[in-house]
């Protein structure tokens, strides 16, 4: 760590790390999520479970502080990029060679290093907006990981992923997730656990998730969304057996090995957001 930028004394970036790292343990903890991994069960998954994640997130706070640190400091993506591979590399660490949040690094850590430059400079902009304005470009014109699944599906199926969305500006934490987290805290504004299923149904319908076009395909993403779509379009959290059903679902996906990674990300995103755009 002996490499990362100093940090700038009027931008309290440890606690945002922190708080970036909270979130990450917050979507692990949530349950029942189609496919993911929980306290519960490794959904999906053969080589995780949630320990491993919570140790993944713990292993990447200083590192979400770094990025603030450079977002603070005016970075360029090629400084946030060589954060987050440094990053990478601590996940690995901590998971014994497991691929736990690679896309959480690149999402989670742009909202942090956004979060660095607006306290800096005293920006009053959504997040999402900072990073489009800021980073877009440079994230648009910047190194391809060629054998990544992202790529992949890129390739494949012709899917913009995790770098156009954040080039975007994450459109669909302000368009799709924060306004199902405004509804679900109507509708069970004592359940935060609950809130988080409903986001993450809403992620799932509105979101091309490349995770499940690497797993299933058009067929796979296409059950995946008219799954959690049928979930929402009979009640959501409202409705009193919301807990069972979404638990049903859960197992469905897992029968097909579908696993939603990128929501579940913007999901960790999401609560990030709607505390530090309020």
């Amino acid at each position: 760590m002996t490499a990362l930028v100093a940090a700038t004394p009027a931008v309290d970036t440890d606690a945002i790390g922190h708080a970036a790292a909270s979130c990450l343990r917050r979507e692990i903890a949530t349950y029942p999520k189609p496919g993911l991994v929980s306290p519960v069960d490794a959904g999906a998954h053969d080589d995780m479970d949630a320990a491993m994640m919570n140790r993944s997130a713990d292993a990447l706070a200083p590192y979400l502080a770094a990025l603030a640190q450079a977002g603070a400091a005016g970075a360029g993506m090629d400084r946030l990029r060589a954060i987050g591979i440094a990053a990478e590399a601590a996940m690995m660490v901590a998971t014994g060679g497991v691929n736990t949040h690679r896309g959480a690094i690149f999402g989670m850590g742009l909202l942090c290093a956004a979060t660095g430059f607006r306290a800096r400079y005293g920006i009053a902009a959504p997040l999402g907006t900072i990073v489009a304005q800021h980073w877009g470009a440079e994230i648009l014109r910047g190194p391809v990981a060629l054998h990544s699944h992202g790529t992949t599906v890129a390739r494949r199926h012709a899917a913009g992923g995790a770098r156009a969305e954040a080039a975007a500006g994450f459109p669909a934490l302000y368009a799709t997730a924060l306004p199902a987290l405004a509804t679900a805290r109507r509708l069970r504004p004592d359940n935060r656990n609950a809130q988080a299923v409903q986001v993450l149904m809403a992620l799932i319908v509105g979101v091309a998730d490349t995770n499940l076009l690497y797993r299933g395909g058009p067929a796979g993403l296409a059950f995946a969304q008219d799954e959690a779509s049928a979930f929402l379009a009979t009640g959501g959290i409202a409705a009193a057996d919301w807990r069972a059903r979404a638990i049903a679902v859960h197992h469905r996906f897992v029968a097909r090995r579908l696993s939603p990674g990128g929501c579940a990300d913007l999901l960790a995103m999401t609560f990030f957001v709607a505390a530090h755009d309020a």
